[in-house]
């Protein structure tokens, strides 16, 4: 298994080694050993040079890459002879129902901005009980006594180009218009024709695409072809995703099953791709593997245990209203299953480079040194990686943090609510997987590379040309004590 496309065989920089003579201890150069010196020192200086450097990593033998392909060949064809079986040609069409993001929708332009009085237009109506102590009546009150802000809105897409229509912006609104904005419009086409245009949302097409070059050219210039080998990849995961799992998902398909094949998919296209066809790559993916087999069988059990129906918000209600045929606990499982598989590669990636660069520093390391040494480097790595994804999951959940936290309830009852509880499984499952990746991918790696030892110590691999010179050194220098 040779690497065809690697991100590893990038030009690598070392520091040139000193020239030197060594002598044997009566003090005479020996040119016929410095010749097997040199050539176990070039060894080190090239190994110390990869572990900085992230180089090559030496090839392993024949045999072990038969082993190793033995294992992914038929785990790769499975893969994409269930994207061939399951792939769904397309999202199926359906009847739009006008609410949240299943309505039309157009571009337009805030073309003219003018002020009114909100009591004109009839902005807002103070209740008829005539109430302003709650929220709703006060707003009420400020928005009929406020000023407020006729928007005219010119429709630029769609069949109906050009066409003009008034927004009305109150006082408090949250969101504001001025002259020139572009924004999102609503079309109903059995409203009336007064009604059937409405701004729902800004265009940010411009500051978002800007950011997305930014992020581009920062990872192309400080990754060079690494990095875009990564971006290239990182567009192949978008591909699957909108391409294969959703249209899938929507289809019908069991979504766990669409989810681990989809996910498969991107893992192999996306290591392969970044890391290069490798015996190192190949491990990685093994012991991604083995991680996500153990989120799906964690999150089935305890998602089935804690009753969570994955249907707890608008846009979750309107997805079951829609296609009602689609399971969604099984949705909530592929979500878990997805948000995993990003976090998951770089740490098997991590842990094999760990493995990898100790071997050829040390070739003479055995399994059980190389596994105590990798997992300290692990055990580090893990501590950071599951504070970031429980981090991460808490800051998308902040505002339902602050509702619970305003309705003054206490932690039971907050971890005991659906919407929560659904965090706290996707958080604790999908770190579980991320703490088992560890040992397991450090172990295979341990495993392969002192399996091939034997082999590279006869001349067959790099390790075994570093390894086997220093050896035959150190034996002639006890001969001529």
């Amino acid at each position: 298994m040779g690497p065809l496309i690697s991100c590893d065989d990038l030009p690598v920089t070392t520091s040139p080694q000193p020239p030197h003579e060594p002598t044997d201890p009566s003090g005479h150069t020996g040119h016929g050993h410095a010749s097997h010196r040199h050539a176990a020192d070039s060894s080190h200086g090239h190994s110390h040079g990869h572990s900085h450097g992230h180089g090559p990593a030496a090839p392993v033998s024949k045999h072990l890459r038969k082993v190793i392909a033995a294992v992914l060949i038929p785990f790769a064809a499975a893969v994409f002879v269930g994207m061939a079986v399951l792939w769904p040609g397309g999202a199926p069409a359906h009847e739009r129902t006008g609410v949240g993001f299943d309505r039309q929708t157009q571009q337009g332009k805030v073309v003219a901005l003018a002020k009114v009085d909100c009591k004109s237009v009839n902005a807002s109506q103070v209740p008829p009980t005539g109430d302003t102590s709650t929220p709703e009546g006060r707003e009420a009150q400020a928005a009929r006594t406020g000023e407020c802000k006729k928007a005219t809105v010119e429709v630029t897409s769609g069949p109906e180009q050009g066409r003009a229509f008034f927004e009305i912006v109150q006082p408090g609104a949250p969101r504001q218009l001025e002259k020139g904005q572009e924004v999102v419009v609503a079309y109903a086409p059995d409203a009336p024709r007064d009604l059937q245009y409405s701004v729902i949302d800004l265009n940010r097409k411009l500051p978002l695409a800007l950011l997305a070059g930014i992020f581009a050219v920062a990872v192309v210039v400080v990754g060079r072809m690494r990095g875009l080998f990564a971006l290239i990849a990182l567009v192949v995961s978008f591909g699957v995703l909108t391409l294969f799992i959703l249209p899938a998902i929507l289809q019908g398909s069991n979504p766990l099953l669409v989810a681990v094949i989809g996910a498969s998919a991107i893992m192999l296209i996306a290591l392969y791709m970044c890391h290069g066809l490798t015996a190192r790559t190949s491990v990685a993916v093994l012991g991604t593997l083995v991680s996500l087999l153990l989120i799906g069988l964690l999150g089935s059990v305890f998602i089935g245990r804690a009753f969570l129906s994955g249907n707890t918000d608008d846009n979750t209600g309107l997805i079951h209203g829609l296609y009602p045929d689609i399971d969604m606990s099984g949705l909530l499982l592929a979500g878990v299953i997805i948000g995993s598989l990003g976090v998951l590669d770089d740490v098997t990636v991590t842990q094999t480079s760990a493995v990898w660069e100790l071997h050829q520093a040390d070739p003479d390391m055995g399994p059980r040194a190389l596994y105590r040494a990798a997992i300290r480097i692990g055990r580090d790595h893990i501590a950071s990686v599951v504070n970031t994804l429980v981090l991460a999951y808490a800051g998308a959940a902040l505002p339902l943090l602050l509702l619970f936290s305003i309705a003054d309830s206490s932690m039971g009852t907050v971890a005991n609510s659906e919407l929560v509880a659904e965090e706290i499984v996707r958080t604790l499952v999908g770190s579980i997987g991320l703490v088992a990746s560890v040992p397991v991918t450090t172990a295979l790696a341990a495993l392969v590379v002192s399996a091939d030892r034997p082999v590279a110590a006869g001349g067959a691999g790099a390790a075994g040309a570093a390894a086997g010179p220093a050896r035959g050194g150190r034996g002639r220098r006890r001969r001529k004590r």
